[in-house]
């Protein structure tokens, strides 16, 4: 099995292989040409997307600086919102859905080295997915762990660690975050 099979079945890999260093090397490539260009570019920013991301959306709009770490493990659905200086880790596999916003400094995160140094310092590293479910709104500085899933409809408060599944349709914040409510039909701003 290669480093990138392990990586992508949760298996335990090595950080470091060179199999993995070159798939960096491409999505760094990819997403610094992509925080060059300016808004007039959207026929550049298209193509970018297309050859970095696994499955990119219609109306998917990216701020710079985006970063990413592996590019084809990502997923975005349409309409979907990121704002300046998102950051993904995605050597676990990312999955956003449809009509996600994203506020600046958005990071999510799907690995985390070994807890034993002496593993840690031969770069071995476990990758999980995450999830985000449609029309999710994920505020600013939010930070998402390996394994979440944030559930359909679901706000996460402003500088939230995420580190266990959020459901959907409810509000959520804090370090850990945890639920704090439902979200009501008298949270419309708008009435019908």
């Amino acid at each position: 099995m290669t480093e990138w099979e392990m990586m992508l079945a949760g298996l335990p890999q090595n950080d470091r292989a060179p199999e993995l260093e070159a798939r960096r090397r491409v999505a760094k490539r990819l997403f610094r040409a992509y925080n060059k260009t300016t808004e007039e570019d959207t026929e550049v920013r298209e193509e970018i997307k297309r050859q970095l991301f696994r499955k990119v959306g219609k109306n998917v709009f990216i701020e710079p600086d985006f970063i990413c770490e592996m590019g084809n493990n990502i997923t975005i659905g349409d309409d979907t919102f990121f704002n300046f200086g998102c950051i993904i880790f995605d050597m676990g596999e990312v999955t956003i859905g449809k009509n996600v916003m994203f506020g600046p400094r958005v990071g999510i995160y799907t690995t985390n080295h070994a807890f034993d140094p002496d593993e840690r310092v031969r770069n071995v590293v476990i990758s999980k997915p995450v999830t985000i479910g449609d029309r999710a709104w994920i505020a600013a500085d939010v930070k998402i762990l390996q394994g979440v899933t944030i559930g359909e409809g679901s706000i996460v408060g402003a500088g939230s660690v995420v580190t266990h599944d959020i459901p959907a349709g409810v509000v959520a914040a804090g370090n850990p975050c945890r639920v704090l409510r439902k979200i009501t039909p008298q949270d419309k701003l708008l009435q019908d």
